[in-house]
């Protein structure tokens, strides 16, 4: 069997030259999903072997790199994997939890949520002793572990999916959520550079054509990316107003000239 990585799925000579040379080998090939959020990408190697006549073809889905840092090691992305599914029924998807969660404690989850999504089956990385282990030593289980974990997975009602894939979208909710918080708190970090700024050089605080022109174009971003205009237009103006206030604090802290 050969198993593409995750590094490799991202280059399409790459993928080209294994697609040459397994031409009628008729041995499988297990590939992993590209390290960025591309589904094309994923497909598009896929359908580059399956043009080289490889037919017995498996989709590994590792997760995704991210910029910002969340509680898996790679971000899982389910919408693409389910994406993936529909769009090619006849290509078994399997889970790598392992590469997924980053850590062991997140691996029977993550089994657990492959089953609950009717994923085809799991890559688990295990080791007689994980801690030993010269690579990913963080997201590998003992054998006796793994077979623990296989015990533990069940199978669930129609009623418990629903109720987890409520809970799967509110801890997504509460990723983007974290996010938001740190882009403003970089936001208005921004926002008091540049009120020193202004201090330093005299320069009034607030400039209105700016500030229109700010808005409108907030305003059209918004329209086009599917928010209603009033959201992004009182949106924009609370974001200005707090810049206009930790702007004038740092005036009124100014020490006195004379």
């Amino acid at each position: 069997m050969v198993w593409i990585g995750a590094r490799s799925t991202v280059n399409p000579f790459t993928v080209q030259e294994i697609a040459e040379a397994l031409q009628g080998s008729g041995i499988p090939v297990m590939v992993k999903n590209p390290v960025n959020p591309d589904l094309k990408l994923w497909i598009g190697a896929i359908e580059r072997l399956e043009r080289h006549d490889i037919k017995v073809i498996g989709a590994i889905h590792r997760g995704f790199s991210v910029y910002q840092k969340t509680k898996y090691r790679n971000n899982p992305h389910w919408q693409i994997a389910i994406d993936f599914k529909q769009e090619r029924p006849d290509i078994p998807l399997i889970m790598d939890p392992s590469h997924i969660g980053g850590r062991a404690a997140l691996i029977a989850p993550l089994a657990q949520q492959a089953l609950d999504l009717h994923y085809d089956g799991l890559m688990i990385e295990t080791h007689c002793d994980p801690s030993a282990a010269l690579t990913d030593a963080k997201q590998q289980i003992s054998p006796a572990e793994l077979h623990d974990l296989f015990t533990a997975l069940e199978p669930r009602s129609q009623s418990e999916r629903i109720k987890h894939d409520l809970s799967e979208l509110r801890d997504k909710l509460s990723i983007v959520d974290d996010a938001l918080i740190e882009l403003l708190q970089e936001r208005m970090a921004l926002s008091k550079q540049i009120g020193i700024f202004k201090r330093t050089h005299n320069t009034p605080i607030l400039q209105v054509q700016r500030w229109e022109e700010t808005l409108k174009t907030s305003v059209e971003k918004g329209l086009l990316s599917g928010l209603s205009q009033e959201f992004t237009e009182q949106f924009i103006k609370m974001l200005h107003e707090e810049s206009i206030r930790i702007q004038l604090a740092l005036l009124s802290d100014q020490p006195d000239a004379n």
